[in-house]
């Protein structure tokens, strides 16, 4: 196991943060850890990272006790924290020398390992410019590279496209996903549309316990769709796709692209389908809605409150 958690525990005086949290990842790929603010998430990664101990439990990464072993677990930790590590007087190449030392990168290993991590991350054009001349996407590039400079097999990273442009986020959202081809990806955030697009697993900690651990399929079938996006070369009118039974609503996303309402019981792409072929609607794509996330996150958090 990359990271195990047993029963942990923490408070602050006398309410506690965390209770029994349980954690078991294995392999690579990107884990979402999703939560509300306040449900525990920050307590949680901040015990992970050695930066904060536990009231109760342990933490091993990959199979070294943190606790007992705090130095050589840390070796095999990556963080990347919502506010950027950097020393923005220094320039690219000198602050992740300095984080290689940090982390005990032997020296002779460090050029080049720098210039590896560079070209992953994309930076090696900015090698020796002042980090506080860079633009935030570069920023968030730096903060990233830091993170894997000394290849941890760990990697924890809290709210990582938080204030990026839209440009910005496709390429940290790109080398996030290539870094998690060879690391175990952390990754923390409230924003949930985000976390559907990047992550293959979630864990969801509400009021400071797990309450969901699974796939991200498995998060998402939470509520049953009640839609399906359709593409036709030659769209129905209104009340001819009204007339089929169980059609609910609906709206065009584009001239011959339709989301279609339906009542849950209903067959609705068998009927839609025949409806087609008989007024020559030339269907060419029907697909099944997801449920949205936020409405399963209000689900989940709605059962463990009762």
């Amino acid at each position: 196991m990359i990271l195990t958690t047993e029963h942990l525990s923490h408070r602050y005086t006398s309410s506690w943060a965390i209770h029994d949290i349980g954690i078991q990842i294995e392999g690579t790929g990107i884990i979402g850890l999703l939560g509300s603010n306040g449900a525990g998430k920050s307590t949680t990664m901040n015990i992970i990272c050695g930066t904060l101990n536990p009231t109760e439990g342990n933490v091993f990464i990959d199979g070294i006790d943190l606790r007992k072993h705090p130095e050589e677990a840390k070796k095999k930790i990556g963080y990347l924290p919502q506010t950027l590590p950097l020393y923005t007087d220094l320039t690219v190449d000198e602050y992740l020398i300095y984080c290689a030392e940090l982390r005990m990168v032997a020296k002779d290993k460090i050029r080049p390992t720098l210039s590896d991590v560079k070209e992953r991350c994309g930076i090696t054009q900015v090698s020796s410019r002042l980090i506080k001349n860079l633009s935030g996407g570069y920023r968030q590039r730096v903060g990233i590279a830091q993170a894997i400079i000394h290849r941890p097999r760990l990697i924890v990273m809290d709210e990582p496209t938080n204030g990026l442009d839209p440009n910005q986020l496709i390429e940290a959202r790109k080398l996030i996903k290539e870094i998690a081809e060879e690391h175990t990806v952390l990754l923390s955030s409230h924003v949930l549309s985000e976390v559907n697009l990047l992550c293959k697993e979630i864990i969801m900690i509400e009021a400071g316990r797990v309450v969901f651990s699974d796939s991200m399929d498995s998060f998402n079938s939470y509520i049953q769709s009640r839609s399906v996006v359709v593409r036709m070369e030659n769209p129905p009118s209104k009340e001819e796709l009204f007339s089929v039974r169980g059609v609910a609503g609906m709206e065009f996303i584009t001239d011959k692209k339709l989301r279609i309402y339906f009542d849950g019981g209903s067959e609705i792409t068998e009927k839609l389908i025949a409806a087609s072929v008989a007024g020559n609607w030339r269907l060419q794509e029907i697909s099944i809605d997801k449920g949205e996330l936020d409405d399963i996150f209000k689900l989940i958090s709605q059962q463990t409150t009762k």
